[in-house]
Order: C-alpha cells, then sequence, then structure tokens
C-alpha cells in the first residue's frame, strides 16, 4: 500500500471525486492519479488497496477525534492539553496506536497529525480507512446495513443491487421531501433529486457485503438530511403503531415531517428479501450537529415483519395525494393518433409550470393541430389542465386554452439548443411507471 499526500483543500469536491464515486456509479479505491510514484512512501501491508492521506495541514485535532471516537477507538490517557493517545477497538492491533495533537499550535502538532494519518493508513482496522475517507470527503454519513444470508460473508450479486438501489430511492425520496412536502411525488422534482444524487459521494472503504457509506453534502444540502432523520422516525412510529393498534393516521401525520410513499417504498425494498435492514446516520464532524438533533439516536431498524404495515402505507399515501391544477408551459416533443381528425396525444417536455419533466396530454382535433403546427414551428405550446395523480404525475387531463408561445428567432434557436442538451437524460422518459403513449397509432403530423 502507497501513501500520497494531498495539497488541494479538503473541501475540494473536484479532487475529492477522483478517489471517490457518485452514488450511482461502481466502486473504486481512494486514489490520486495524479500523484508521481516516487512521492509515494512505501507502507507495510500489500493487501490494501492505496489510499490518499489528507492533508495535516488541514486536519482538525477536533474533527480526528471526534471520528476515532465515534469510529470506537479508545483513548488511553495523553499529556493532558497538549495530546491524546488512541488505541484501535477491541484491543485489535495491540502495536497501534495514534497521538493527537489538542490543536495546531504547538510546534509539533502538524508531525503529530502526520504521523496519526500515516498509522491510520497503514492500519488493517476497517475503521482505519473510514475515518481517512470521513477526513477527505465533507458531508453527512449515512450507513446501510442489510442482512443478508450469505456463504463466508459473501451475499448475492442481487443482494448487493437491491442494497444500492434502495439506498438510492431513500435519498431521492429524501432530497424531494426536502423541497416540499407531498405524500406521494410522482414523477415530481425527479430533476432535483436526480442532481442532489450526483453530489453524494460513496467512498471505499467502509462498504462490505450487505453495507454501504454514503456523503450527503453538508452543510450545502443538510436539509436533504435532516428530513431523511425525521421522515424515518415518523416512519418507524408510525408502524409501530399501526401494529400494535391498527391505527394508520399517523402514516398521513408524517407527511408533514418528510415522509412519502417513495420513501416508504424504498424501504420495502432495503428490507424485503433481508432479515433486517438498518439505516444509520452521523453528522458531519466538521460541521457539526444541526440544531435540534443533538439527543437523537439516529439508528433506526427496520424487520420483514414490518412489510405488511409498510406496503399498505405506500398505497395509502398514494391515493391521499390529489390531482394538481397547472397552467404549464411545454415543448411539443411527440405527437400520435390513430386516425386523422381524430383525437390525439401530444408529449410535452415541461418548461415552466410544473415539477415534473415530460406530460403526455390528450388533445381534441382542433387542439391537436396546434400543437402540431407548434412543432413544426420550433414554438412551445401554453394550456391549463389537471395534472393527474393517476402515473406518477406525468399526464394532463382536461387540457384547455391550449395556444402557441411566440418567439423571436433568437430564442427559438435557444429553445432547439436546451432541447437537444436535455433530449439524452429523457431518451425513455415516456415509458415510465405509466406504461406507454395512451393512443395507438402512427405519428401524425397533420
Amino acid at each position: 500500500m502507497t501513501a500520497r499526500r494531498r495539497d488541494t483543500p479538503a473541501d475540494a469536491v473536484t479532487p475529492v471525486a477522483r478517489g471517490a464515486l457518485r452514488a450511482r456509479g461502481g466502486r473504486t479505491p481512494l486514489a490520486d492519479p495524479d500523484a508521481p510514484p516516487s512521492h509515494a512512501p512505501h507502507l507495510a501491508d500489500p493487501h490494501l488497496a492505496e489510499v490518499v492521506l489528507p492533508d495535516p495541514a488541514r486536519v482538525d485535532p477536533d474533527v480526528l477525534t471526534t471520528l476515532l471516537a465515534r469510529h470506537g477507538w479508545v483513548r488511553r490517557g495523553g499529556a493532558q492539553g497538549r495530546y491524546s493517545r488512541w488505541a484501535p477497538p477491541e484491543d485489535r492491533e495491540p502495536d497501534t496506536s495514534l497521538l493527537v495533537p489538542a490543536d495546531r499550535a504547538f510546534d509539533d502538532s502538524l508531525e503529530l497529525l502526520d504521523e496519526a494519518l500515516s498509522t491510520l493508513a497503514r492500519s488493517g482496522v476497517p475503521s482505519a480507512r473510514a475515518i481517512l475517507a470521513a477526513l477527505l470527503v465533507p458531508g453527512d454519513e449515512i450507513h446501510w446495513r442489510r442482512e443478508v444470508p450469505g456463504v463466508g460473508g459473501a451475499v448475492p450479486w442481487g443482494a448487493e443491487a437491491e442494497l444500492r438501489a434502495a439506498a438510492s430511492a431513500m435519498l431521492a425520496a429524501a432530497a424531494k421531501a426536502g423541497q416540499t412536502r407531498a405524500a406521494y411525488f410522482g414523477a415530481r422534482l425527479d430533476g432535483y433529486a436526480a442532481d442532489f444524487l450526483d453530489r453524494v459521494l460513496v467512498v471505499a472503504p467502509g462498504t462490505g457485503a450487505g453495507l454501504l457509506t454514503a456523503y450527503s453534502p453538508a452543510p450545502a444540502d443538510r436539509h436533504t438530511a435532516t428530513t431523511l432523520v425525521l421522515a424515518l422516525e415518523a416512519l418507524r412510529e408510525a408502524v409501530d403503531l399501526q401494529r400494535a393498534t391498527g391505527r394508520t393516521d399517523a402514516f398521513d401525520n408524517g407527511v408533514r415531517l418528510g415522509l412519502s410513499r417513495e420513501l416508504i417504498s424504498a424501504v420495502v425494498q432495503l428490507v424485503r428479501g433481508s432479515e433486517g435492514a438498518t439505516v444509520t446516520l452521523h453528522w458531519s464532524a466538521a460541521v457539526g450537529v444541526p440544531h435540534g438533533f443533538g439527543n437523537r439516536r439516529l439508528l433506526i431498524e427496520f424487520s420483514p415483519g414490518d412489510l405488511p404495515a409498510l406496503e399498505a402505507a405506500a398505497e395509502q399515501l398514494e391515493r391521499s395525494e390529489p390531482a394538481v391544477q397547472v397552467e404549464l408551459t411545454g415543448a411539443v416533443i411527440r405527437l400520435k393518433r390513430a386516425v386523422p381528425g381524430g383525437e390525439g396525444v401530444v408529449r410535452l417536455r415541461v418548461l415552466t409550470g410544473a415539477e415534473v419533466d415530460e406530460v403526455r396530454v390528450r388533445l381534441g382535433d382542433a387542439d391537436y393541430r396546434t400543437a402540431v403546427g407548434a412543432h413544426l414551428d420550433g414554438t412551445p405550446v401554453r394550456l391549463r389542465g389537471l395534472l393527474e395523480r393517476k402515473g406518477g404525475f406525468r399526464r394532463i387531463s382536461g387540457a384547455r386554452e391550449v395556444s402557441v408561445v411566440a418567439l423571436d428567432d433568437a430564442d427559438r434557436d435557444r429553445l432547439a439548443k436546451t432541447l437537444r442538451l436535455r433530449a439524452t437524460g429523457f431518451r425513455g422518459a415516456g415509458e415510465g411507471e405509466d406504461g406507454p403513449d395512451e393512443a395507438d397509432g402512427a405519428d401524425d403530423a397533420g
């Protein structure tokens, strides 16, 4: 294993991303591909992947000691007011200890931090790598543990895929609820949730069979992490109440705390096929604990026995979310009707007026021809209607006041460029949970 000095600031996301992965990507070790090999001192254990060491000049000793205590390292004394000595948990590696200065004011503080970080890099204790990762990556740590039967500590491939999918869905639901409360979001705020997931980092190590650790940006996106905690607590209490008394009103009440059909579905996905699942959160040691969360035990467990209540609650919340009256502007990207002169279905890429990316609208002949003209002219249309819950808020019913939005040549060119840039991300978006287009027949531009 080799250790490399990191000269970039600890809060710089771009260099960190070289040793970290987006939450929806694969896994790679913490490594800096740009560092010259000659600057990488050899460390003892060849079985450990190479790691990136934080710059000791940018490591806060208080943050380091917080992380050591969080991961079970034991304080073994030290000179009061000068440094503390730490040993690995459970008497692992008896010959390993760290000296952490009380602050950076002492002459030897930088040297002690350098030695402590190098010792962590050499250590075979799993938490040592997790501590280094937490020092490198700013953010709140979210841990998922899924108990799945396996052989020799290994679990089936599909179980790991289910864990990652459930964690992604949970974070997406929390991100949406952090923006606005809703019992059922459907496709609303999908773009915002996707952008948030692109800012979440998964760092190796800290993961294993049935384990996943992610870092949610803090303080920038802390509202998502706090919403996740509140929503999971509300869900746990609602399930307990339902199982004890049969009452289901607590699920509806939990919506104001961030509970949603999507979050419940993510928990169902996490628990189903397992012997139980746990979600744990540790606040960023560098940022500190948010107001009002100091006394919370941020560990929430769910078991297979919770599944009937969870599945019923997900259906209940989906039914409770009302349809929404909207006035939206969208670019016509698809036209379809079975019979000339009859009704047709138009797909719009939403520009303003609704928190969804695309909607489908059934139009009468006159309005359909208006949409055809707008499509051929490269201009958007504006309309009013009811954004329906059914199908994930992807359909407009009762469309009226369909009109073309006039654009000059420059605006039309900008719109065309925007649609081309967004097209890649939306390929296939219309084939979501509400199925294929409502009308059959060939595309009709006349």
